[in-house]
């Protein structure tokens, strides 16, 4: 077979079904054979489009999300998506053609090093420096996307698509993951049966292994409250009675009250992140004097960020698993007070949902005085309203910024694989595209995007493909005509002096019927549920729907407290700025 043949019938027997990418000459031979190999072909806007939708569909199904672009700028507009899905563990397989191997150094049209690039953002690189090795390369990239949980990069120069020789299409290699050192899981076992007040800290490992049902099995046993790790909402189920919430960045105030009372952290699936344990809500909830039992497949994450008393190499299903057989009828130390804990749990719950329900509106005095200069919706009114008429099955993509930011306390989950932040890499333009990748996924589900003004700029042009592949979801644009979390910085540290943070915006409603969707300005509180209900039920038709958010310039707390400090100037000329 040909080298392109070699490519396409890897694909096809790691289960691609759907390939992102914007066309491209370098790799035609290939593209010509996937409709014959049942492989659909999405064009998209723009290449970080693609990235981020191949992100979106990894996430959405557990499976490979797959992209391609044309050599040098095609590829180069990659590297932001990359980033973002390394830093979310999605096995996304990105391939990325490369000039000809006779004009490399030479100078030539659209020629960069390709592999240098991506090399701290990737989990694996395969680079077919032969044709012939075509099958045995794309395969490994393959194998090495899902055994390592993350971006693997396809290189291929572009004459290496062409050719003709005898080859053999590796099967799919999957590497199944144990419970970890048995002497490990009995010191977890005995520090879990010694404690009064364990917790579990759920984290993305939860999903990625399919563990929700061994994790509530676990949490059952132990009659402990569960946190979810920060952005990871979906990792436990938000109608059980022991879920208390998220943790990190605008997280629940029942998870950090909870977790503060911990003689013993069970953490699962969780690098515990600096980021998702900060202090929140004035509250530095980590319990320093707890013990910790850490569970991660990647051993390099075990006691990283804090100190640990046990660390699990293993998987979050087969641990949890291990642990409630291990533990057995054993005798509790918190069943003592059982009763008063599970009393516990139920009191801060209903503590943190009066105050949510009672946060109306911030309470800063900048948010004060424009809130009560506007006639527009107050964003956390909004926010409450789209959680009550939410789907049941819905996916949820949040963009990076204050109001998506602020809707981590108000997006709860009961399904896996359902909500879909930027995680540590936090770019902007992320929400919309990544939803459509999970829409393409996941067909028969609500798809909804959460995105500021500010961030929809960056990705408003991936309505194009919505409209042109009839792929339907909701995108909700908040629109308060600024970037918030860079504006609540001059609010707080440069004395209001705003610079570059205020957006003079067309309206978003207009513009995405000009586009070909649905385009919806909402304006009163009362019409947020209906029109997220309507919109719903236009993605089974395939139609996108842009509800437009008309909300105040409220801002809610900064991203981190810790990132800036008070301006110093010593030149005589500045010192009225400081």
């Amino acid at each position: 077979m040909g080298p392109s043949e070699a490519l396409v019938e890897t694909m096809v027997a790691n289960g691609v079904t759907h390939v992102f990418g914007i066309v491209g000459s370098a790799f035609m031979d290939a593209l010509d054979l996937f409709p014959a190999a049942g492989i659909r072909f999405v064009p998209v806007a723009h290449e970080q489009g693609a990235i981020h939708m191949a992100d979106g569909y990894a996430r959405a199904s557990g499976r490979h999300g797959v992209c391609i672009a044309q050599n040098g700028p095609g590829v180069t507009n990659f590297v932001t998506g990359v980033a973002a899905a390394y830093w979310a563990h999605s096995p996304v397989v990105f391939i990325t053609p490369e000039s000809g191997s006779m004009g490399m150094g030479l100078g030539g049209f659209q020629e960069t090093e390709q592999l240098p690039i991506f090399s701290k953002i990737t989990k694996y690189q395969g680079h077919v420096n032969n044709p012939r090795r075509m099958a045995e390369i794309t395969a490994r990239c393959f194998d090495r996307a899902m055994l390592e949980m993350g971006p693997a990069q396809l290189n291929i120069p572009r004459d290496y698509f062409y050719g003709d020789f005898e080859t053999a299409i590796p099967a799919p290699i999957r590497i199944g993951r144990g419970p970890g050192d048995p002497a490990d899981l009995d010191r977890a076992v005995d520090l879990l049966a010694q404690a009064r007040f364990p917790v579990i800290l759920a984290g993305g490992g939860v999903i990625f292994a399919d563990a929700h049902a061994e994790t509530v099995r676990l949490a059952e046993r132990l009659g402990a409250p569960v946190c979810t790790s920060y952005l990871h909402n979906d990792a436990f189920p938000a109608s059980h009675p022991l879920w208390a919430g998220p943790l990190g960045y605008q997280g629940s105030k029942a998870a950090m009250k909870l977790i503060a009372q911990a003689d013993v952290v069970l953490a699962l699936g969780t690098r515990l992140g600096p980021f998702g344990t900060l202090p929140q809500h004035g509250l530095d909830y980590w319990p320093r004097d707890a013990k910790i039992i850490q569970i991660d497949t990647d051993p390099r994450m075990l006691g990283l960020v804090k100190p640990i008393s046990v660390g699990i190499n293993g998987d979050a299903r087969a641990v949890a698993h291990a642990l409630v057989e291990r533990l057995g009828s054993r005798s509790l130390a918190c069943q003592s007070d059982e009763l008063g804990r599970i009393a516990r749990i139920r009191a801060e719950k209903e503590a943190w949902e009066s105050e949510l329900s009672a946060w109306t509106q911030e309470r800063d005095p900048f948010s004060t005085e424009v809130a009560r200069d506007s006639r527009h919706m107050h964003p956390r009114e909004v926010l409450r309203e789209l959680e009550r008429a939410m789907p049941a099955d819905a996916m949820v993509a949040t963009d990076i910024g204050n109001i998506c930011s602020v809707s981590n306390s108000y997006l709860r989950f009961d399904r896996p694989r359902s909500m879909f932040a930027a995680m540590s890499f936090g770019n902007c333009g992320y929400a919309f595209p990544v939803v459509c990748g999970a829409k393409v996924a996941a067909p028969a589900r609500p798809a909804i995007a959460y995105v500021g003004d500010g961030a929809w700029g960056i990705s408003f042009n991936e309505m194009l493909t919505c409209v042109r592949e009839r792929i339907g979801v909701t995108a909700v644009v908040f629109n308060n005509g600024q970037w918030g979390a860079e504006k609540k910085n001059h609010v707080d540290f440069y004395s209001r002096r705003f610079q570059g943070v205020n957006l003079d915006n067309p309206s978003w409603a207009a513009v995405g019927r000009a586009f070909g969707c649905e385009g919806v300005t909402v304006e009163r509180l009362e019409d947020v549920g209906p029109a997220l209900r309507a919109s719903v039920e236009n993605q089974a038709a395939g139609k996108t729907t842009i509800l437009e958010m008309m909300v105040t310039q409220e801002l809610g707390d900064p991203f981190r407290r810790d990132a800036l400090s008070k301006p110093v100037r010593h030149l005589a000329k500045y010192k009225a700025f400081e």
